[in-house]
């Protein structure tokens, strides 16, 4: 379980090292836009925005209350970084969970 958090902590840093360089590389509103201009941009928007709800259908069945909420409103702001953070967090009680299901 330890070396499995390791990988996703490790790629969530990598993820976030990318989102620094590509801010210093190039505008984000001017790419966005070249994105949005495309179809399979805007399909790659919906899939991302589809792994937001999915994650947050996760997040939701697992956390309660005012906790889930803090969890759920930074995802489709914050993205997978918010999302890694929360896998890294909470993967060993999750696993848990899920090897206890019947």
């Amino acid at each position: 379980m330890g070396v499995l958090r390791v990988m996703i902590a490790g790629l969530g840093i990598g993820f976030f090292g990318l989102i620094v360089w590509a801010s210093f590389a190039a505008d984000f509103w001017a790419s966005f836009d070249a994105i949005a201009a495309d179809p399979w941009g805007l399909v790659t928007l919906a899939d991302l925005y589809l792994g937001f709800v999915l994650t947050a259908v996760v997040i939701a069945g697992f956390e309660r209350g005012f906790r889930a909420v803090l969890w759920i409103v930074p995802l489709p702001f914050l993205g997978n970084v918010w999302a890694v953070i929360w896998f890294v967090v909470r993967l060993p009680e999750l696993y848990r969970r899920l090897v206890r299901a019947p």
